[in-house]
């Protein structure tokens, strides 16, 4: 699985949709928030790369 910034992914561990904000691929751990941000924004937590599923396609989002 390729993940890239901005990507739209799912967790294995929430129903929720979530955006890719940084990714350290040497720890393999990314960054992310929910989305659609909520107006007070949405804050930022790493997460593994074994709890994301793949991005979502632009034909499926």
């Amino acid at each position: 699985m390729r993940l890239h910034q901005g990507d739209c992914i799912r967790l294995s561990t929430s129903t929720g949709l979530f955006q890719v904000i940084g990714i350290d691929d040497d720890h393999e751990r990314c960054w992310v928030r929910q989305w659609p941000l909520t107006s007070k924004g949405s804050p930022v937590f790493e997460v593994p790369f074994e709890q994301i599923t793949p991005p979502l396609s632009a034909d499926s989002a």
